[in-house]
């Protein structure tokens, strides 16, 4: 008997902000084919991951928890069990080109089959290891663009991880991937319903286009986040010391500066994003494909990314903050036919809420358990559906220079608060007059009232969490 069920398409960036698609309001970026997606899908405007790094969202995403139920809190803590289990348990083939960042790197995690590529500069956890795109490049004898080779560079200290890619440029990481799975889709015999994550490497540092992509970004006028001395005052301690520890410590091959030219801050950004235009080039390439395959025919394409990058707003680099320049992320579903075009959605969901909203898809049953809930009444047009506040937490990560010992943000429509535990400092934004999140109102006389009334939401969430979730274990570990 024939399986009607869609085929579903989950593709996945590393450290891509919101306002890098041109369709969702940003006219400075090239990205045709995410336009397409826009244009023709339904857009979440106002989707928020849980953790501000890599691993614990991607945790969090894939088994339908918070990190502080899965324990998964920084890059390297083991995680292998997936709710792709259940789809391949159900019927689907599942299938897993590019990045995942389980760990182990190569567990199942319930695909079938995993063509594994992890972070471009990767420095491991515990033991040596080779992905298939190092691999292709030991073939190729290709040493691959990595820290010790940037550090000889002469402007090494002052590119803020921003290199042109010097290697073939088939072997960039991310036309690796996106190629990788155009083989797969070219060779594989047609196979439905089909489950395919696509986890691109970029934009992730090191910011590293082919020079073609960097030279069309930097002819660009690109919006900068002003960062004033007042603002760095009144940082909160633990991200003062962040800044302080990136300056020192080349995280994935990035020197951040302190106190970096209008020069270097436009450069940084027109690479990452030139990134970006790189990887929309495959999606492109991907899209065609899968047309030409039949699989569109009947299928659900969902995009999105594990978190954004700071470069230099707020005088930070990468993640481990709270900003929604980390925090909010691009979430697109695209099924022409299924859901109305054209259409956004501007109430708050977490991201790891996709999850059961694959299940759901799948015809594959949500266990009672999670703590994500599906956005396919959203998609379906209904209103009502999303959350009344969102939440994101990360624990010490001494290696990242992240020396709080826990951290947790609450946002709502028009408040943001973030909590240091054991400090008597944090963060409160009023996110409808102060949307760049500049003004910490936290020791404002005038809001102390606001402030404890979003620790009380962020208190129950937390007791009502530990109570529900309280048979996880037995489920997952």
């Amino acid at each position: 008997m024939p399986d009607d069920r869609p085929n579903i398409i989950f593709i996945i960036t590393d450290q891509q902000r919101f306002d890098t698609i041109n369709a969702l309001g940003f006219p400075y970026m090239e990205t045709p084919n995410l336009d397409r997606l826009v244009n023709e899908g339904v857009s979440f405007n106002q989707c928020y991951i849980t953790a501000p790094s890599c691993a614990p969202a991607r945790a969090s995403l894939f088994t339908g928890y918070y990190p502080h139920t899965t324990r998964i809190f920084k890059n390297g803590d083991a995680w292998s069990r997936t709710w792709v289990e259940r789809l391949s348990d159900s019927g689907y083939h599942c299938v897993n080109i590019g990045k995942m960042h389980t760990t182990p790197f190569e567990a199942p995690a319930g695909f079938h089959e995993r063509y594994v590529v992890e972070n471009k500069d990767r420095y491991l956890q515990g033991r040596w290891y080779f992905d298939t795109w190092d691999r292709a490049l030991g073939a190729h004898g290709v040493v691959k663009p990595q820290r010790e080779i940037y550090r000889q560079r002469e402007d090494y200290d002052e590119a803020m991880g921003s290199f042109h890619w010097t290697a073939p440029d088939h072997l960039h990481p991310d036309n690796f991937v996106g190629d990788t799975a155009l083989w797969w889709l070219d060779t594989y015999p047609q196979t439905e319903p089909l489950f395919l994550e696509i986890g691109f490497p970029g934009p992730h540092p090191p910011y590293d286009p082919l020079e073609e992509y960097a030279d069309r970004y930097m002819d660009k006028e690109l919006p900068l986040l002003d960062v004033t001395p007042e603002e760095i005052e009144s940082l909160p301690d633990v991200f003062k010391n962040m800044r302080e520890h990136c300056a020192e410590v080349d995280h994935d091959s990035v020197v951040h500066l302190l106190d970096p030219t209008p020069e270097q801050r436009h450069k940084q950004r027109a690479y990452y994003l030139a990134n970006v235009t790189m990887i929309d080039d495959k999606i492109g390439e991907i899209l065609e494909t899968l047309e030409a395959r039949g699989y569109l025919e009947n299928a659900v394409v969902i995009f999105t990314s594990d978190h954004g990058d700071a470069l230099t707003d707020h005088g930070q680099t990468q993640k481990w903050t709270m900003y929604d320049t980390i925090t909010r992320v691009p979430t697109i579903v695209w099924a022409p036919g299924r859901f109305d075009v054209g259409r956004t959605v501007d109430e708050l969901y977490q991201w790891m809420d996709l999850g059961p909203t694959i299940l759901e898809l799948a015809g594959v049953e949500v266990p009672a358990a999670f703590e994500a809930r599906s956005m396919l009444p959203a998609l379906e047009g209904q209103a009502g559906n999303g959350r009344d506040y969102v939440f994101a937490e990360h624990a010490r990560e001494d290696s990242q220079g992240l020396e709080t010992d826990f951290m947790t943000m609450v946002r709502g429509e028009d408040w943001k608060l973030v909590h240091f535990v054991g400090e008597e400092y944090g963060q409160l934004f009023d996110m409808r007059d102060d949307p760049d999140e500049v003004n910490n109102l936290w020791d404002d006389p005038t809001q102390q009232e606001r402030r404890q009334e979003m620790l009380n939401v962020l208190r129950d969430w937390l007791i009502r969490s530990h109570h529900h979730t309280a048979a996880w274990g037995s489920a997952w570990r």
